[in-house]
């Protein structure tokens, strides 16, 4: 009798096994139909977005999740964790309630895949700055070399061909010779950043280059005013026009102080995006002619080496874009109220 109970339990824990095997399977296959359904532009597009998660080949590290919901704040550890806690769940890339999926957190405080690559770069620039001051403070009256020559070099150039000549005031310049490194640097690493395989461009997401548009547009607007005065700033506001014409060149000035920055917003947004589109596209013919993907494969990489190497072109291209038309546009603000030399 109790033999024959043992092999029903094992029979029952075959069936049961084999049953579990078979719903993976049809999962597996309603995702990858779901997928191919979906294409690979697509998912190339969601996969350069914000997320909660980083991508090393088949490794996909889970980013902690931070909701500020009616009051009350909850931290989980990852996606995996957040959704086993039966509080909220993923509905695409919206997290919503597990019981309510019309509400969504009041606050998404999350650390995503571009946050985390900005404090990667944030970190590094911190270190490798940190390191070139050592060696100076070390050995003030020894030549540099290597690695700390050439960050020498980008420096002097920055203030000599990109502040200097452009901001119109010689003690304006000097004090603002921090900021455009920093935001040359900056910009510079979330380049190149994306570049790395499994790392992001946190460049090419709209709100970073908004809030460096925005600081720019501050910096530029505050340096006229203390440079020039306030009385300056307004004058300077009616394009050199008479005063009657006030009505109708102050509103077209104000309009100019908010598009130059949108301007220096949109244009490094697009470039970085559009160029890591362009490569992934290429390697995403693969996928496309999968049936004759030995022969689109070699030219699809080879194409892809070559625009790789051009985004490595473009990333300092883009950062001294963004610095040298900053500076012009704060010598523009400044006017004939700098001390010109």
């Amino acid at each position: 009798m109790q033999e024959n109970e043992s092999l029903l339990e094992e029979a029952e824990t075959a069936v049961t096994e084999e049953v579990q095997e078979v719903v993976e399977d049809i999962r597996e296959e309603t995702t990858g139909k779901e997928a191919e359904e979906k294409g690979i532009f697509p998912q190339i597009l969601e996969g350069m977005g914000d997320h909660h998660s980083l991508s090393y080949g088949i490794w996909h590290p889970e980013l902690p999740i931070m909701l500020l919901d009616e009051g009350e704040f909850h931290f989980y550890s990852g996606k995996t964790a957040m959704e086993e806690s039966g509080d909220y769940v993923f509905e695409g890339h919206h997290i919503v309630s597990a019981t309510d999926p019309s509400h969504h957190p009041t606050f998404d405080l999350s650390i995503t895949n571009l946050v985390a690559m900005q404090w990667l770069g944030m970190i590094s620039l911190f270190f490798i700055m940190w390191r070139v001051a050592a060696k100076y403070k070390k050995n003030p009256r020894k030549a540099p070399s290597g690695f700390q020559n050439a960050i020498e070099s980008i420096i002097v150039f920055i203030r000599d061909d990109v502040v200097k000549p452009n901001v119109g005031s010689e003690k304006l310049a000097k004090s603002l010779l921090p900021f455009h490194l920093s935001l040359f640097f900056f910009i510079l690493f979330g380049n190149l950043f994306g570049l790395i395989p499994g790392g992001h461009s946190y460049t090419g997401a709209v709100g970073t280059t908004g809030a460096l548009a925005l600081i720019a547009a501050i910096v530029i607007n505050v340096s006229a005013i203390r440079t020039s005065g306030i009385k300056h700033f307004l004058h300077h506001l009616l394009g050199g026009a008479p005063a009657f014409m006030a009505p109708i060149m102050v509103p077209i000035e104000i309009v100019g102080l908010f598009s130059k920055p949108f301007a220096l917003c949109v244009r490094l947004f697009a470039n970085m995006t559009a160029g890591h589109m362009v490569m992934y596209a290429l390697i995403a013919m693969i996928f496309m002619f999968k049936n004759i993907w030995w022969g689109v494969a070699p030219a699809s990489v080879a194409f892809s080496l070559f625009v790789l190497s051009l985004e490595v072109f473009v990333g300092f291209l883009q950062a001294y874009i963004f610095t040298i038309l900053t500076s012009v546009f704060i010598g523009l603000a400044v006017g004939d109220g700098g001390e010109h030399h």
